[in-house]
């Protein structure tokens, strides 16, 4: 097993007791920012004394200022055009929200910060590379591919940060990742947060990870305390839009909605079912999307233009809204830690929230599994008699009809004759070699030669 070298540290209580220079300092006074979390109290004087980090943190804990303010605040300008930082992250959504909070601390400073990421035009993306960055923000495909253009060195990198590394490997990207670490120096501080720890972590860690430090701002599997967690038991499909429109109408402290679904097709038909009572205050995001419509619609709905957004556990992680009032999960999900990234959407910064689930007969299972990790229940109220309980079912709630399979006897096979049949007339008939002068000597009462009669000799 991995073990971890531990601190036992008094942290400070507020950000200007921290050890930051002034343009870090002004930039948190103007985004409001006075007292740090947890995580971002314990990661600082770690990353600050330069040893390599594991952060276990659930989402909404402030994780990507614990990362980002100690690595710029050991960021030093150099004329060298190729980056110093380079943050790693799952999604195309979290690469613009990195990038942003970056800016955002940056303000005061001269970092140059670019994101990149795959389904954008790859040259566009080494154009601006090559005019110099100094903080990098990369999905591990499009990162891998720009490194191996040459357009790109990572040789100059100090600090390697991976956000959400359980959601990287469980997306597929361990192949990629572990090839671009195979890229970077060796003398860097490795920096790594992750919801989990999962035995596919473990390995990364114990593969490049020097005596990492382990912190934890919360417990793995526990529910933040600002979060209020509800659930119904809904019968069917049709009952949980009635019960969810009901709740929405009734329900004036539902402001900011975020519905999670289990499926694309699910969330397409969940939008359209909800754009026909809310019209145009329902959004809809998962991976099908194009990046423009799915950065547009979060914007829409980060701004307050439309109160409803629909999403797949795909993007849970990769959008970070303020001020989400409500977290719906239409379907139970099929595993716990993605109940705790859904979850995570509210109870943000210094607000409460609400996460409420519904739950059918056959979810009843997952949501026992999702308690059991929580090792807390989730309170279960009755639905309101004003919801309609609908008896229509989906085709895919049906109840399956078992068919009995009928054999039937094959005919016996006594007194069977051979295997062919008597031909009839027309195959019967033999090809014969007809004397084609002889034919037309009797039709025409003297043979018929193709060009004429032949030309007499001469004498």
């Amino acid at each position: 097993m991995l073990t971890f070298v531990g601190y036992n540290l008094q942290f400070a209580m507020t950000f200007e007791e921290l050890n930051l220079n002034s343009p870090l300092q002004n930039a948190l006074n103007d985004l409001g920012f006075a007292t740090p979390t947890p995580i971002q109290e314990k990661a600082f004087p770690i990353v600050m004394s330069g040893k390599d980090l594991l952060g276990i943190a659930q989402t909404g804990t402030g994780k990507t200022l614990a990362y980002l303010l100690p690595a710029l605040r050991q960021w030093q300008f150099s004329k060298n055009r190729f980056p110093q930082i380079l943050v790693i992250v799952p999604t195309r959504e979290l690469v613009a929200q990195v990038e942003e909070e970056v800016q955002k601390l940056s303000k005061y400073m001269t970092v140059k910060t670019v994101g990149v990421f795959g389904g954008a035009n790859i040259n566009t993306q080494m154009q601006e590379i090559m005019q110099g960055v100094d903080v990098l923000v990369a999905t591990p495909g499009r990162l891998l591919d720009i490194a191996l253009k040459d357009t790109l060195l990572l040789k100059h990198i100090k600090k390697l940060i991976i956000d959400e590394v359980d959601e990287t490997l469980a997306l597929g990207f361990r192949y990629q990742l572990t090839t671009v670490l195979d890229l970077l120096p060796v003398k860097k501080q490795t920096l790594m947060f992750s919801a989990t720890i999962s035995p596919e972590v473990e390995k990364l860690i114990q593969d490049f990870f020097i005596t990492p430090v382990k912190i934890e701002a919360a417990r793995t599997g526990t529910p933040l305390e600002k979060i209020e967690q509800l659930g119904y038991n809904v019968p069917n499909f049709n009952t949980k839009i009635n019960l969810l429109t009901h709740l929405i109408d009734t329900d004036v402290s539902f402001q900011k909605v975020i519905i999670f679904t289990a499926t694309k097709a699910l969330a397409d038909e969940l939008g359209e079912r909800l754009e026909k009572d809310y019209p145009a205050n329902v959004g809809v995001i998962h991976s099908n999307k194009s990046q423009n419509n799915r950065f547009a619609t979060v914007q829409e709905f980060n701004d307050g233009k439309i109160k409803i957004l629909v999403a797949t556990d795909l993007v849970a992680r990769g959008i970070d809204i303020a001020e989400v009032t409500h977290v719906i999960n239409f379907d139970t999900p099929e595993v716990p830690e993605s109940y705790m990234h859904r979850v995570g959407r509210t109870g943000r910064a210094d607000k409460n929230g609400t996460a409420i689930t519904f739950t059918t007969l056959a979810e009843e299972p997952l949501r026992e599994a999702i308690e059991l990790y929580m090792e807390k229940e989730i309170t279960i109220l009755e639905i309101p008699q004003e919801v309609e309980i609908s008896e229509i079912l989906t085709e895919s709630e049906k109840p399956k009809v078992d068919m009995p399979l009928v054999l039937v006897k094959a005919p016996s096979r006594e007194n069977v004759g051979p295997a062919f049949h008597e031909k009839s007339e027309k195959n019967k008939k033999v090809n014969v070699r007809k004397d084609w002068d002889k034919i037309k000597q009797e039709k025409y009462g003297k043979p018929i030669r193709k060009g004429g009669e032949k030309k007499k000799k001469r004498g």
